[in-house]
C-alpha cells in the first residue's frame, strides 16, 4: 500500500490540487521541493513520455513512488499550440500572465470560437524503474475567451471559458473543479486502478 509518494513538480497549485485529489486514499503527497529536486528537462515529444521523465527524475532522486503530472492547453486554431510548451509559452521564466498575454495576442486576429481543451496525462511509478507504470489521460473541452474573469484556479484558467457553465474554470469552485478538470479526470481514471497497488 502506497503511503507516501512525491510529486514531480514544483507547482503549488498542482500539489494543492492532487492533495485535495488524493485525500480519500490516505496518501501524504510530498513536492518534489521537499527534497530539493530540481525539475528535470523535458524532452519528451508528447505529455506522455514528460510525465514519465518527470516521475524517474523525482522517483530516482527521493526513493518514494512519484506522481508525475504533464498537462497542457491545446488551442485547435494554434494547430494545438501551446501544448507541451504551456508552462514556458512566453519564454523559461515565463509568469502566468506572461502566457496569457501571449495566447490571446496569438488568437488576436484568429476567428472564433477559439476551441480548446486542457489535456493532462498523470503518471504513477512505484519505484524509478518501474517498467509498468500507471498512465491515465483525459481531455478537458472548453474555449478560450480574450478577457480573463475569475481568481480562482492557475495558468490559463481565468481564459479557459466552458460554455455549459457559463463561466471560466478560475470563476468555478475549487470542489466543483476537482470533479470535471482534466487533472481530475485523469486521476480518477488511476484511481480505478489504485487499489491493485
Amino acid at each position: 500500500m502506497l503511503e507516501r509518494i512525491v510529486l514531480a513538480s514544483s507547482n503549488a497549485g498542482k500539489l494543492r490540487e492532487l492533495r485535495e485529489l488524493l485525500a480519500a486514499q490516505a496518501v501524504d503527497v510530498v513536492g518534489q521541493d521537499a527534497f530539493a529536486i530540481d525539475g528535470v528537462e523535458e524532452t519528451g515529444a508528447t505529455f506522455i513520455e514528460n510525465a514519465l521523465l518527470k516521475a524517474r527524475h523525482a522517483s530516482r532522486r527521493s526513493g518514494l513512488p512519484a506522481l508525475a503530472d504533464d498537462s497542457g492547453l491545446v488551442v485547435d486554431a494554434l494547430h494545438g499550440a501551446p501544448g507541451l510548451y504551456s508552462a514556458r509559452y512566453a519564454g523559461p521564466n515565463a509568469s502566468d500572465a506572461d502566457n496569457n498575454r501571449r495566447l490571446i495576442a496569438a488568437l488576436h486576429d484568429l476567428p472564433k470560437p477559439w476551441t480548446a481543451r486542457y489535456h493532462a496525462c498523470i503518471v504513477l511509478l512505484r519505484h524509478a524503474e518501474d517498467p509498468c507504470p500507471l498512465i491515465a489521460e483525459a481531455d478537458w473541452e472548453g474555449e478560450i475567451q480574450a478577457n480573463a474573469a475569475g481568481a480562482g484556479g492557475f495558468g490559463y484558467d481565468p481564459h479557459f471559458y466552458l460554455p455549459a457553465l457559463q463561466m471560466t474554470a478560475a470563476q468555478m469552485p475549487g470542489a466543483q473543479k476537482n470533479r470535471c478538470s482534466h487533472r481530475a479526470l485523469a486521476l480518477q481514471s488511476l484511481l480505478q486502478r489504485w487499489p491493485r497497488l
